[in-house]
């Protein structure tokens, strides 16, 4: 039996270092010679897990190279290898240093290999993403508009409505792009019938959770963020707290989350419930944001749409 071999794999715009564990480091151009590099030599030695880290979508084509070519690539928070550089007693950082780390976090951690997502699914990230950041312009315009001096205010208002035509164009631009797929016209039919759930939190979830349907509700709720976790030491018994996860999907669901409170007759008793027991309102929400994110896996698992009397997983 082959002992096992880790790879990681440290990005910048230039260049890819790369650590294999057992064995050598050595670093390719971040280009399109650089990843056919990495994948040859890298599947000549069959690793047992590639780690890189997600920096903003510099990783994507070479972790949906890696994936191409059936090599256990995984993309891990960047959070979670400076915790551990830490825990190792790794302060000094170097492009060579970070890839050894990443080597070593793969060996004692061994993250689960999750699908790259497709061309498809990254396209529509990036939509998702642009409507946000348009968005988040827009408020930042409009709050400038009001404390604007009067000679720059024209220009100001001028940006605002570029801005908002953009959005229009953008929203239509998501609305193509799922059509495009039968498969998630399906999903988002499905999704769509749950009372408050729109078509942001659909997209998000289709975009930057692809895993939804194919994994417990456990799972599903720490990869989203909103799972809880213990906060105690010996006699001290802490709150829990949310926290990881992914930001994007949080957000979305914490949004439908609140008119499901009004909206959705088994979020709102759900939440009324908790309230009533003295939990606080924003503990309450968490628990409907985790409540939500259940249903809709399980719906999409099933492929069932909304039934009141059947929508109510454990």
């Amino acid at each position: 039996m082959s002992a096992a071999i880790f790879v990681g794999m440290d990005i910048s715009q230039a260049c890819v270092d790369v650590a294999v564990h057992p064995g050598t480091a050595f670093q390719i151009s971040h280009d399109e010679r650089g990843i056919a590099e990495a994948v040859e030599r890298l599947y000549a030695v069959q690793p047992t897990l590639i780690v890189l880290e997600a920096t903003g979508g510099l990783e994507v084509p070479l972790a949906g190279a890696l994936a191409a070519a059936a090599l256990p690539v995984v993309v891990v928070n960047p959070r979670q290898v400076r915790d551990f550089a830490r825990a190792t007693g790794q302060l000094a950082k170097t492009d060579r240093l970070d890839a050894q780390i990443l080597a070593r976090f793969a060996e004692a951690i061994r993250p689960p290999v999750r699908p790259v997502p497709d061309e498809q699914t990254q396209a529509l990230a990036a939509l998702v993403a642009r409507r946000r950041q348009l968005i988040e312009m827009l408020t930042a315009e409009k709050n400038r508009l009001r404390l604007a001096a009067r000679p720059i205010q024209q220009r100001v208002q001028a940006h605002i409505t570029w801005l908002e035509k953009e959005l229009a164009a953008t929203n239509t631009d998501l609305t193509a792009t799922m059509c495009e797929s039968p498969v998630w016209r399906e999903k988002d039919e499905v999704l769509r019938s749950v009372p408050g759930v729109g078509p942001v939190l659909t997209t998000t979830l289709f975009a930057n959770l692809p895993e939804l349907s194919t994994l417990t509700r456990k799972e599903v709720a720490a990869l989203a963020g909103v799972a809880p976790f213990p906060r105690d030491s010996g006699t001290l018994k802490g709150r829990h707290a949310i926290g990881g996860g992914r930001a994007h999907v949080r957000a979305a669901l914490y949004m439908a989350a609140l008119v499901a409170t009004r909206r959705n007759p088994v979020i709102r008793t759900f939440y009324q419930r908790l309230c009533q027991a003295g939990k606080a309102k924003k503990l309450a929400l968490t628990a409907c944001m985790r409540k939500l994110l259940t249903i809709l896996n399980a719906m999409i698992k099933n492929r069932t749409p909304w039934r009141e009397s059947v929508s109510q997983p454990a």
